[in-house]
Formats: structure tokens, sequence, C-alpha cells
């Protein structure tokens, strides 16, 4: 069996375009509930995007949840929130 190399996976997928515009627009949507004061560093929780869509920073959008609340959702392929309400 050929064993994968999943530190070449990860370096490969975080360089691309997408992945780098996906993640600065989630770090700012941190920071812009960093300045309203509904998140502190190490606290422990994760902005949430109410549609799924990183890039998407609409302050009603915006949600602060528990990490593990958050990451819990079911995705679809194109990582959109299934049944938020579970």
């Amino acid at each position: 069996m050929i064993s994968r190399n999943y530190a070449s996976e990860y370096r490969k997928y975080q360089k691309q375009q997408k992945q780098k515009k996906d993640r600065a627009s989630r770090n700012a949507a941190r920071r812009v509930m960093l300045k309203k004061g509904k998140v502190t560093k190490g606290d422990g929780k994760d902005v949430s995007h109410k549609n799924g869509n990183p890039r998407d920073n609409r302050p009603k959008n915006l949600t602060v949840e528990r990490r593990s609340k958050n990451r819990s959702y079911r995705r679809t392929r194109t990582a959109g929130k299934l049944h938020r309400t579970a």
C-alpha cells in the first residue's frame, strides 16, 4: 500500500489562491468581532458565517459560537452548512 504524504497535500491545498482569500476573509471577520467586543483572544469561540460563505462578512451574517458547535455542522460539497438547527 502506498502511503500518503499528508504534509505535502496540506501545503498544496493551502497555497491555492482561493484558500488564501477565504482564510484572509475569515481572519477579517474575526477582527470585526474583536473590535465589537464580541470575542476575545483565546476565548475558545469561533466567528461563524451563517450562510457558510467565508467571504460574506456582512454584520448580519456573522455570529459567535462555541468552537465545537461551529465545526460540527454537516457540510455540502461546496462547504455550505446544512441543518443549522440540529
